[in-house]
């Protein structure tokens, strides 16, 4: 039976399951507790490319770029905030065989349209940034509370990700956004199922 087909706390115990597969995801999950950073979850790539790397019989981390870590603090937009930040968690990762970006999503509109070409509205917390991933597939974020209690975000649910099927969320990012991750992804996932971006929705948002 597809993972994807049980029961919503039967797909969340497989999810917890899979993830606990890669031991470096495990580690930079524990360690980014013990940050206090507020808001914060390990998101992207790093969570649901270990699910298709376990359901497709791959080495957990493999092919995994880098691990992100996201949190959400609009008390001080200012760069050397963040980066304060970044340099405390380049500590505190310095031994593990990952790189780790730390991002405050409190300040993403500030750069996004430079890199993106689109503009970006202020977020309101982390959770709405993992709203606007390029595919509705990435949008998945864990963190562990203080008493060691899971907190899984995932607005669209957990289907996809075990289906290996990408499928586009045309909120925010360009549609050639969405197609250069999806043939990256290919290209290193091959059973994945990568659907079109809808026409209608235009190529920019």
């Amino acid at each position: 039976m597809l993972i994807g087909r049980l029961p919503v706390d039967e797909q969340v115990d497989a999810l917890r399951a899979a993830l606990a597969r890669n031991e470096v995801l495990m580690e930079v999950l524990a360690r980014a507790a013990k940050l206090g950073l507020p808001g914060w979850y390990l998101t992207a790539g790093c969570v649901f490319q270990t699910v298709w790397n376990v359901v497709t019989g791959r080495p957990p981390a493999e092919g995994i770029r880098d691990y992100d870590l996201f949190y959400f603090d609009d008390s001080d937009l200012g760069w050397d905030a963040e980066n304060e930040v970044i340099q405390t968690g380049a500590h505190v990762f310095r031994d593990l065989p990952a790189v780790v970006e730390i991002r405050n999503e409190a300040r993403v509109h500030l750069w996004y349209e430079d890199h993106f070409g689109v503009p970006c509205e202020p977020y309101t917390s982390t959770e709405a940034a993992i709203d606007s991933f390029a595919a509705t597939t990435c949008c998945l974020g864990i963190r562990v509370d203080r008493d060691d209690r899971w907190r899984i975000y995932a607005p669209h649910g957990l289907a996809d990700v075990f289906n290996l099927v990408v499928r586009p969320n045309p909120v925010l990012a360009p549609r050639s956004v969405y197609e250069a991750k999806a043939r990256r992804w290919r290209e290193q996932w091959p059973e994945l199922t990568v659907l079109p971006w809808p026409e209608h929705a235009g190529d920019v948002p």
